[in-house]
């Protein structure tokens, strides 16, 4: 069939610059739509006992503290734009969850619109600024960039696949690049000047152990030899530190960092759970290729369709117009971020404008050299003792059970086990929701307690429920399960229901 195309319908035409992405424009669309579609389900799946009026941080109860520290609504808003200032109920939430499944689930079967991508970014934005600590990582900003970005590679209106009066934005192509470059130097830059480990060439002989959630595979590259590690810390400095600046270069270097940049994304999907971040890194990593890599892997009828856009299309002057104005709002908000990136004192993962329109990226600056993990326990012994019986509160996809093995769970995310992750560097005093969820658990609260996938005390609550600190290491080959631990104290507690230092606690923060 394709042979029997004419000549210029069988790949890409290349005559003017626009004509050598269409396809590629078609792609980077459905692969956002991908995106929006796992955020929103993990919203959609866990936002009652996460944000819910009765959940662990209620989002209503943050936005009547803003209300008040900010001074009105107004003021709240532009500081934390969302639509949840008009309301933050469990069903209005819910809705507005449940329909950027729907809305995500258009664009990844092909259908998207200007108008239909910029309610996706409006929605996902709102449920970052009320998302509080479970939403403060760079996936969340970097979904909210690139889906802002993906707006302006959509016809305006018409949601159809490939519609008549459409054209492939190269600007907007190119300003995805520049993304993709502040993603991965930033990375690298973090690394190199955060921790010894990453100039010594040694930081993955502990990695796969300590990232907060490991996958089956952690385990075996942690058996690695130290020789590999360090060829795989130089390959991580060769991704992020050099290939980023190819990424405008000519076609050959540009199409071989995108080859590695996508590459290096598959190791880390492999090796971790860390949310989507890496799909939505290789997403808007495929901003470095063009028609001519990608157009073997589309239907020959969609690439003759493809093929008459380019010739015939052009934009309009109200849309060129648009895309000038947005890559100069791009390169007006770049000035922090870059000035961020040149600073010693690089900050990591933080947005300087309230909608998060360019944002500066970095992911493990420092790299812990021993597990520590935070594991809720209850007993029902009338009094704790040394020897009290402790059952553990089981989570989906964090260590627990020694002889568990580590679970595979990305592009989808659960947000209570990567958060548990981070109670070990500065206990409850730095995770106040903590004793918020001591509390529930001591009340047996079925929204908080369907994040976890064993409750030991399914009839009744426990008496006393504590955060305990263990220290765990991996097994070693041959060896019985997946983990050892060691008990080293406790975070938090034990506590009873009727504590009165709980109870003031919870009090204080108006959680009750």
């Amino acid at each position: 069939m394709i042979d029997a195309l004419p000549r210029e319908l069988r790949a890409p035409a290349f005559g003017r610059a626009e004509s050598r992405y269409t396809l590629l424009c078609w792609a980077l669309l459905r692969g956002i739509g991908f995106i929006y579609l796992v955020g929103f389900l993990i919203l959609a799946l866990q936002l009652r006992p996460l944000l819910g009026e009765h959940g662990i941080l209620p989002a209503r109860d943050f936005l009547s503290w803003a209300e008040r520290a900010l001074g009105s609504r107004g003021a709240g808003f532009w500081r934390l734009p969302s639509l949840f200032w008009l309301g933050a109920s469990d069903t209005f939430m819910l809705f507005a969850a449940w329909l950027g499944v729907a809305l995500s689930a258009l664009v990844l079967a092909g259908f998207a619109s200007s108008v239909l991508l910029f309610f996706l970014w409006a929605l996902y934005l709102s449920f970052v600024h009320v998302g509080q600590i479970f939403y403060g990582y760079g996936w969340e900003s970097l979904l909210c960039e690139a889906g802002f970005l993906s707006i302006f590679l959509a016809p305006p209106l018409d949601p159809r696949p490939l519609p008549a009066r459409s054209f492939a934005p190269v600007l907007v192509v190119v300003l995805f690049r520049w993304l993709t470059f502040r993603l991965m130097f930033g990375s690298g830059l973090i690394k190199i000047r955060g921790d010894e480990c990453w100039r010594d060439l040694t930081c993955l002989a502990y990695h796969y152990e300590t990232q907060p959630n490991p996958s089956p595979l952690s385990y075996y590259f942690h058996q690695l030899p130290l020789a590999v590690h360090k060829l795989g810390v130089l390959f991580n400095h060769l991704v992020e530190l050099l290939a980023p600046f190819f990424v405008f270069g000519p076609r050959p270097a540009r199409l071989a960092a995108g080859a590695l940049i996508v590459a290096f994304q598959i190791t880390l999907i492999l090796s971790g759970n860390l949310s989507f971040l890496n799909w939505l890194t290789i997403v808007v990593a495929l901003s470095c290729f063009d028609d001519g890599v990608v157009w073997r892997l589309f239907p020959a009828q969609f690439r003759a369709r493809a093929a008459e856009r380019e010739l015939s299309q052009a934009p309009s002057r109200v849309r060129r117009r648009v895309l000038v104005a947005l890559a100069l709002l791009v390169g007006i908000l770049s000035m922090n971020p870059l000035v961020n990136l040149l600073s010693p004192r690089q900050a990591m993962n933080a947005s300087f404008d309230p909608f998060q329109l360019v944002n500066t990226y970095g992911a493990f600056g420092s790299v812990s050299r021993e597990r520590h993990e935070v594991v809720l326990e209850g007993t029902n012994d009338p009094t704790p003792r040394p020897d009290s019986v402790w059952k553990g509160y089981e989570l989906p996809c964090k260590p627990g059970d020694p002889g568990r093995r580590p679970c595979l769970i990305t592009p989808y995310h659960y947000r209570l086990d990567w958060q548990m992750w981070f109670v070990q560097f500065g206990g409850y005093e730095s995770q106040p929701w903590l004793v918020h969820l001591v509390f529930q658990l001591l009340h047996a609260e079925p929204i908080v307690l369907s994040l976890f996938e064993r409750n030991p005390f399914p009839k009744q609550p426990p008496r006393y429920v504590r955060a305990a600190l263990y220290r765990y290491w991996f097994t070693r080959p041959g060896e019985p399960g997946y983990w050892h631990r060691e008990y080293l104290g406790n975070v938090l507690g034990p506590f009873s229901r009727d504590d009165p230092e709980l109870v003031d606690y919870v009090r204080r923060h108006r959680w009750r």
